[in-house]
């Protein structure tokens, strides 16, 4: 495996430098650079001229420039990167100019992927198990509408009932018997499909989710929660028992009720450090007190399974992690809704959810503020880039596991005598997911390059922006910024999916 990890990083560095070459040298070719000055009327014009010809070293030829180029890259192996200056931004370094809008893509991506694949794979899997069915057929049909829907209508769509109208909304939260009704029908269709089975269980299936749905909807009216939002710890402690009962019916099946208490457990610790965080959370807003806190989570979980988890450690304390982790989770959003009502007052009038721009200019406040309005400006982008992408492992993850439902080794597993939830998670699942990662590890390198027409729409300057005004100004060290860092994660994760095949099949050697 070394061997090959060598090998490859090696073509890797072949692949880069034979591409940095050509798209330098189209770039500089196909690009003036000094188009701005030589349209200007100033005074100074020959003067300006002559300044950049000389910053950029223009009176040299492009495949000379581009050693020049490489030689200051060259340098980022021995941590002093020299990629150049950016003449469009004000001079400023491209490692510069690359590390604000590659932070800003990041965060957009890295949420937009998270989202795309829990909802993608899920329903994915549901409609294979489901095949045939009304509820598979309702689902293909949507997600051949969504993928085949240009992004930028999608955008203009968010942003008219995403943030407009609901902005509009969460001035006035008024909810109405018609608002309830359709919840509630619209969850007890969804639940019907799902579960399916016959007519009788259908019907008790649609009556609970109508009740709960249009029952929650209408308590929160009630309570008006939509104008001061929170969990509390009674939410708290319902999600994180729903949360165990979920993951450990996926991860071991609720007979194993050793790794159901370590869940449970776990539950009830996050329960009793539910107020004693709140000062922990007031005294040291800081990102790496979240950070140790994650870790913490995990650690608890981990240590409650092998304590708990009897002959099943293992599965024990990995179903304990995860549900750890989750219910840390709802109680830091629990803390960001404290300052919802602030936040609120401190906003211009246009509403909660953003429509431009990644932060909100001048924001004053500590740490929860700030994700709190981070959320707000994430949200609808985050949306209109996973829509497409949960459309796409819909489907891939759809057909994979179906072809994999029908190998003879899932056929031998049922007639062991197998569970169907043992059949899918630990047999078939762990296949189906081999050309699934392929196609997430190539999405993620995509996507790091910057969703141009996205972050165009909702003015977020990423990684996209920055290339196009690169381009268009003919800044050839701006876009070869761009290249090193899309080139090189592209590479990497095309990498990863090798070594992912790897580590999902047994049955893959690399020699």
């Amino acid at each position: 495996m070394l061997t090959f990890i060598l090998r490859r990083l090696g073509a890797i560095a072949l692949v880069l430098l034979v591409a940095s070459f050509i798209v330098y040298n189209l770039t500089a070719i196909g690009t003036d650079p000094l188009q701005d000055l030589k349209g200007s009327n100033a005074p100074n014009r020959q003067e300006m001229i002559d300044n950049r010809t000389e910053l950029l070293r223009l009176d040299l030829p492009a495949p000379v420039r581009y050693f020049t180029w490489l030689g200051g890259a060259a340098k980022c192996f021995i941590g002093q990167c020299d990629l150049g200056i950016a003449f469009t931004r004000s001079n400023q370094p491209v490692t510069e100019a690359v590390a604000s809008a590659a932070s800003s893509t990041i965060q957009l991506v890295t949420a937009a992927t998270i989202v795309a694949i829990i909802f993608g794979l899920t329903i994915g899997i549901l409609t294979a198990l489901r095949q045939y069915s009304g509820f598979d057929y309702s689902v293909t049909f949507l997600t051949f509408i969504v993928y085949s829907l240009p992004i930028f209508w999608i955008a203009v769509l968010l942003k008219e009932f995403g943030a407009i109208r609901f902005n509009e909304f969460l001035s006035n939260p008024v909810i109405t018997i018609q608002a309830i009704l359709l919840t509630g029908l619209i969850a007890g269709l969804i639940f019907m499909a799902i579960i399916g089975g016959s007519w009788k269980r259908r019907l008790i299936t649609f009556a609970s989710a109508f009740v709960a749905a249009g029952g929650m909807l209408a308590l929160l009216g009630a309570t008006n929660w939509f104008a001061a939002p929170s969990i509390g710890i009674v939410g708290v402690i319902i999600t994180g028992i729903g949360a165990a009962v979920g993951v450990t019916a996926l991860s071991t099946g609720l007979a194993n009720r050793r790794t159901l208490y370590a869940a449970l457990i776990v539950v009830g610790i996050w329960a009793a450090l539910y107020f004693p965080l709140q000062y922990l959370f007031f005294y040291v807003p800081t990102g790496w007190m979240l950070f140790l806190m994650g870790l913490v989570s995990i650690g608890i979980g981990i240590g409650v399974g092998l304590l708990v988890g009897g002959d099943g450690k293992k599965e024990a304390a990995r179903t304990a992690a995860i549900v750890s982790f989750i219910t840390f989770f709802v109680i830091i959003v629990d803390r960001v809704m404290l300052v919802y009502t602030d936040y609120v007052d401190r906003i211009p009038q246009s509403g909660v959810i953003a429509t431009i721009g990644a932060k909100t200019p001048g924001l004053k406040g500590d740490m929860w503020f700030q994700i709190l309005d981070g959320f707000a400006h994430l949200v609808l982008p985050t949306i209109a880039l996973a829509l497409v992408s949960i459309a796409a492992y819909t489907r891939y993850s759809r057909s994979s596991l179906l072809e994999v439902m029908n190998q003879d080794y899932v056929r031998t597993a049922r007639a062991k005598g197998l569970t169907e939830r043992t059949v899918v998670m630990r047999h078939a699942m762990r296949n189906a997911l081999i050309p699934i990662a392929t196609i997430i590890a190539f999405d993620i390198g995509a996507l790091i390059g910057g969703a141009v027409i996205t972050e165009t729409i909702f003015a977020w300057k990423g990684m996209g922006a920055l290339f196009v005004d690169g381009l268009n100004a003919g800044d050839v060290n701006l876009v070869m910024g761009f290249f090193v860092v899309t080139g090189i994660l592209a590479v990497i994760f095309n990498l990863i999916a090798d070594l992912l095949y790897s580590a999902l099949d047994p049955r893959i050697r690399v020699s």
